[in-house]
């Protein structure tokens, strides 16, 4: 289910600020930080274009990757990036350190499977997702790729909420005190088909 782990090359970065980030950028590196595990953070120097095409391959936030620091193997798993407004080029990652027992929160995309066996969907009801992502506790060795929810049988008015969705075992949600909606279905605005025939005769 999850994304293949990969591997990024990086070197340490001796100066930090706002001059070397730039001239780092020139050279076609980004600035990033390794941080957590109870250790000083690290920041290090990756290469832009390895890790732009990470990010566009999709399913890079749940994704534990090995960082090679000057021939020093680091698992990691990124928490944050940002990219240039402009060019949508990364400016800046920042990678959790993670061994095989640390437990992560990553949000996880939600799937919807099944939609031509949903009476709801197929009298004209609109799939109204309330959650694209649903974050999660999890071991960072099974985070899954993304969560599959069943629309198999669902009527309009019938709602999805996170005890319906199969968790990865040991996954839990970070909302814990409600039983949180992930979608539902919905009238379209003109009322599904059954029922506008029915105000045609009246």
């Amino acid at each position: 289910m999850s994304h293949a782990s990969y591997e990024l090359k990086a070197e340490t970065r001796e100066r930090v600020g706002k001059g070397s980030s730039r001239e780092l950028r020139r050279n076609g590196l980004i600035p990033a930080v390794i941080y957590g595990d109870k250790q000083a953070p690290l920041s290090i120097a990756l290469s832009t274009k390895e890790v732009t095409m990470k990010i566009h391959a999709g399913g890079f936030m749940t994704t534990v990757a090995t960082i090679d620091v000057n021939g020093e193997k680091i698992r990691v798993l990124p928490k944050d990036y940002q990219l240039d407004p402009v060019r949508d080029f990364t400016m800046h990652v920042d990678f959790l350190r993670v061994s095989k027992d640390s437990q992560v929160t990553v949000e996880v995309p939600v799937h919807f499977e099944n939609e031509e066996k949903s009476p709801g969907l197929k009298a004209g009801g609109v799939l109204n997702i309330v959650r694209h992502e649903v974050e999660l506790n999890v071991s960072a060795n099974d985070i899954p790729e993304f969560l599959s929810v069943d629309l198999s049988g669902l009527k309009v008015g019938d709602a999805v909420h996170i005890s319906n969705i199969k968790l990865p075992k040991g996954a839990t949600p970070v909302i814990t005190d409600r039983d949180f909606t992930v979608a539902t279905i919905v009238a379209p605005a003109g009322g599904v088909k059954e029922e506008a025939e029915g105000e045609a005769e009246a």
